[in-house]
């Protein structure tokens, strides 16, 4: 379960996809599959969520890790960039940015 709190030492990153409506799904099945087979086996992974707009439009990804340096080495994996490669053909771009926690409302 995501720790949303200004406390939370550990690194977010949000991602957001922008896609069609045609391949929304099968991005969100692709999004799903990584998780549940890969990155969530990951040293340092914590927690994540999976956002879809009403349009179908864009996908957002909330991820927390324990340092910075964890998410990075996933995403350098093998296994990752060969998903990610996947993942590009279905949308038209995606962008995961890192954050603080700065206020929880």
């Amino acid at each position: 379960m995501p720790d949303i709190r200004t406390a939370f030492q550990g690194q977010t990153v949000i991602t957001t996809f922008e896609l069609s409506p045609g391949t929304a799904h099968d991005l969100m099945e692709a999004l799903e599959d990584a998780y549940r087979e890969f990155i969530s086996k990951q040293p340092g992974f914590i927690a994540a969520g999976l956002h879809m707009n009403d349009a179908q439009t864009r996908i957002c990804n909330y991820s927390q890790w324990q340092r910075r340096e964890d998410y990075q080495a996933m995403l350098r994996s093998p296994e990752m960039r060969q998903r990610n490669k996947v993942i590009a053909t279905l949308c038209r771009s995606f962008e995961p940015v890192m954050y603080e926690v700065a206020a929880v409302l």
